[in-house]
């Protein structure tokens, strides 16, 4: 399968679970307004080599900011001590990203090195 090909689909992948992402962040800011609001991830404007280029270091450090949000409240639960649907819902979603993001950036790596 072609570079562009895995591309395209990983980004559209990204974009339906950044999706998920910003609802998850929605709910657990609802449930806990005691705490922060997890940070925005911004979702691409279209699944384009060009919008990637132009904006993928943003949306790793969003994503960076999401995961040592995660972690802060790990640590503030002691370590989930009681379970919050909310709070495994954002973290399945940030996990997701995270994993899609690191294949992204491999096939840019690829990409690049031709």
């Amino acid at each position: 399968m072609p570079v562009e090909v895995r591309l395209v689909r990983l980004l559209g992948s990204i974009s339906t679970t950044t999706t998920a992402y910003t609802l998850a962040r929605l709910e657990f800011a609802m449930r806990h307004p005691e705490l922060p609001s997890p940070p925005v991830i911004d979702r691409l404007s279209d699944a384009s080599d060009g919008a990637l280029r132009e904006r993928w270091d943003q949306l790793e450090h969003q994503l960076e900011a999401a995961s040592l949000f995660l972690r802060s409240i790990d640590d503030r639960r002691r370590k989930r001590a009681v379970y919050d649907q909310s709070f495994g819902w954002l973290q399945r979603t940030t996990r997701e990203l995270d994993q899609y993001a690191r294949a992204v950036r491999w096939v840019m790596t690829v990409e690049d090195g031709r």
